[in-house]
């Protein structure tokens, strides 16, 4: 670890200036780019869940330097954890199509809150390389996943068709196609449901 940073390790008041910050660019940074691909958690949601957690590891650290009674910081960071579980699976949508939405945003909250928690413990070398590693994965290896997906050999597919006689005519052309069909499934429409 870098010894120059041990004054900002300590909880006094450059710290409690630097760690928010600190953690409201570096959430911000990640949540620029959700924001510009519109997702539903962006620039803001990131910047004060990141900077969120790093008050939650501030306090326990606060607490701690009041003497007296000890704390144990982990347990916040596990309540910071446990909340952004909460905060993350109201990103996460089913899809009429069956196509789950909203899992790199969760992924992604659940990071930024973990980035926080070590900005709050003042942790920076690790702040450093995390913020380069999610904005990696979220930004720069997208590519890579687009990749793996055109050589995939398993794909699903959801169709809406009017009659079940129609269900042969489509099984067919998808087996003209060379494809092998490994599961259908068949959900009936209700008469009163609307398109």
């Amino acid at each position: 670890m870098i010894r120059e940073l041990d004054f900002l390790r300590e909880l006094n008041s450059w710290s409690v200036l630097l760690r928010p910050i600190l953690a409201m660019l570096m959430g911000g940074l990640i949540g620029l780019e959700r924001a510009r691909k519109r997702r539903p958690a962006g620039f803001r949601t990131y910047m004060l869940v990141c900077m969120g957690a790093a008050l939650a590891m501030m306090l326990g650290q606060y607490v701690d330097s009041l003497g007296g009674t000890r704390s144990d910081m982990s347990r916040f960071g596990a309540q910071v954890i446990n909340g952004i579980g909460f905060l993350g699976a109201g990103t996460v949508l089913v899809t009429g199509k069956r196509e789950v939405k909203g899992l790199t945003t969760a992924a992604g909250l659940w990071a930024s809150a973990c980035m926080g928690l070590a900005i709050g413990a003042g942790f920076y070398e690790c702040v450093i390389l995390a913020v380069l590693l999610i904005f990696l994965a979220v930004r720069g290896l997208r590519w890579l996943e687009a990749a793996m997906i055109e050589k995939g050999r398993n794909i699903n597919v959801f169709v809406i068709f009017e009659s079940l006689d129609d269900l042969g005519e489509i099984i067919a052309a998808i087996k003209a196609q060379g494809a092998q069909i490994h599961e259908v499934e068949i959900e009936r429409k209700e008469e009163n449901q609307e398109q």
